[in-house]
């Protein structure tokens, strides 16, 4: 059986009430025939919204972030059973937002996959250099020690986690991996996810790096290329359903 692509929106801190409505029912509209995993990691406050909006639908719920605590006094931290109870069947870990502007270690990343895992929530695993370390040659050794960490702490469970690569320098810049460099990392990712697990082949790995509508097709036809998580694109219900549609070609 052929892997399914994934393809996940990151609205980021965006969004309100009205925008929200019609964008997830023209989603949820335009999908109906998707061969491919669709979802959209929302802000908190609007899980609950989107959560009705997509009932019924092939859209699946994910969350930006989740608490390595379980309960307790921790304000502001959202609990991956708070996340379930709103259906929620991913969570972004990791992203290099999280990592620059909130001092997120790979430990921690490393704990919040586990915590996401142990309450049937699959962590989007985000991995990915800087400009300054990748004209430094550092891109191999910085994702895989970003991956390893995750890795240690998760065994034989990491074969249900997905993994974002997401250059850094091409997040939110217009800048994109061309299809040969992301296919080099993702490559490398899938052989060191090889050694960890003899599951390998089913780890979705996506490509995060400033994917848009134009250049979709030619990043997913890449061997290791198994989705997308998407940034800006998912806020335009036209792009974020041509990137589907290019998804559902590669499968095929």
């Amino acid at each position: 059986m052929t892997k399914k692509k994934l393809i996940a929106g990151n609205w980021k801190m965006n969004g309100n009430l009205e925008a929200n409505d019609a964008l997830v029912r023209a989603v949820a509209a335009g999908m109906k025939e998707a061969a491919c995993d669709v979802a959209v990691c929302v802000p908190a406050p609007f899980l609950a919204q989107v959560q009705m909006l997509r009932h019924g639908s092939k859209l699946d719920l994910g969350a930006q972030d989740v608490s390595q605590h379980a309960s307790g006094a921790y304000t502001g931290e959202t609990s991956a059973a708070m996340l379930r109870e709103f259906g929620v069947r991913y969570a972004i870990v990791g992203h290099s937002e999280r990592r620059q502007y909130h001092g997120e270690t790979d430990a921690l990343v490393a704990e919040k996959a586990r915590t996401a895992l142990a309450h049937g929530i699959t962590p989007i695993v985000c991995i990915g250099e800087t400009l300054a370390e990748r004209e430094a040659g550092k891109t191999e050794e910085v994702v895989k020690r970003q991956l390893a960490a995750v890795i240690h702490v998760n065994g034989h469970c990491i074969s249900e986690i997905v993994v974002a690569y997401e250059p850094v320098w091409a997040i939110g810049t217009g800048r994109t991996a061309t299809p040969e460099q992301a296919q080099q990392v993702h490559a490398l990712l899938r052989k060191q996810l090889a050694a960890a697990t003899e599951h390998a082949g089913r780890v979705q790995i996506l490509y995060g790096g400033s994917m848009n509508a134009a250049n979709a097709a030619s990043l997913l036809a890449q061997a290791d290329i198994d989705g997308g998580l998407i940034g800006g694109a998912s806020l335009k219900a036209p792009d974020f359903l041509q990137i589907i549609a290019a998804a559902n070609a590669s499968q095929r």
